[in-house]
């Protein structure tokens, strides 16, 4: 059960639109979807912290590939360092807001971004195709974000990768979640192995993960949540520390 005075979630971008593995006062874990971020924040206490592995904060311009909080990240990672995207600016991100309903579409909306992520980047920089299909979420979080200033000081952006780390002593994991796109089994129960010692029940983390989610969200929305305990209790720390702030004056940082 949480033994913590606020309810806590961890959340991660799926198929269905946003896993959450929340836990309430008193109360053990539980996991939904929900199809817009702004519905999953509403759906929690007014006091509640939420841990997302997603971007938060765009700059204007980026310097040498990178928000800032990749940089730090990725050195910490060693060979787990490529699952840190490179995130460029915000008119990047809000460049292409269409639906694409072709591949054709997808791929000409992507060298278009790009091309405006280097106009905004020095030295200048295209957009991975990967970091590309985060877009949408990214801009639901910084709608909502710059509408709502209350929400800046609880909801905070980690990276499961870099949370994983944190919570194995600062050694990153030694076999990789995924192995051309493919979910690797190894990579999966390492994973569990350390979410169990660090808290979670292994019955609940053994549980299909709802429609709309893949096992691998499952498992990064669960580390989330302890990384929203660990701010809760004082314990996370950001990269860079203190964090950056964008024009907006949304804080940027990676939390574990």
């Amino acid at each position: 059960m949480s033994d913590l005075p606020v309810s806590i979630a961890g959340v991660d971008g799926c198929k269905g639109g946003w896993i959450a593995v929340r836990a309430d006062p008193g109360q053990t874990p539980a996991v939904r979807i929900y199809t817009a971020f702004a519905a999953l924040v509403a759906d929690l206490p007014s006091d509640a912290i939420v841990a997302v592995d997603m971007p938060i904060g765009l700059p204007d311009v980026t310097h040498r590939g990178a928000r800032g909080p990749e940089g730090m990240a990725r050195p910490l990672l060693k060979q787990r360092q490529s699952s840190v995207f490179s995130i460029p600016s915000r008119s990047a991100v809000h460049a292409e807001t269409a639906p694409f309903t072709t591949p054709d579409e997808w791929y000409a909306a992507h060298r278009r971004a790009s091309e405006v992520a280097r106009r905004t980047s020095n030295p200048p920089r295209g957009i991975s195709i990967q970091a590309f299909g985060i877009f949408p979420k990214i801009r639901e979080i910084d709608a909502l974000l710059i509408a709502q200033p209350q929400l800046r000081s609880r909801i905070c952006e980690s990276h499961p990768e870099v949370a994983f780390c944190r919570l194995n002593d600062g050694e990153p994991m030694s076999l990789p979640k995924k192995i051309k796109g493919m979910v690797n089994p190894a990579g999966m129960a390492e994973r569990k192995a350390l979410l169990c010692r660090c808290g979670h029940e292994a019955d609940f983390l053994d549980q299909r993960p709802p429609r709309g989610a893949a096992a691998d969200d499952f498992l990064d929305a669960a580390v989330m949540m302890l990384v929203a305990a660990r701010i809760v209790r004082g314990e996370a720390r950001p990269l860079p520390d203190p964090p950056l702030l964008d024009r907006h004056g949304i804080p940027t940082a990676i939390w574990s």
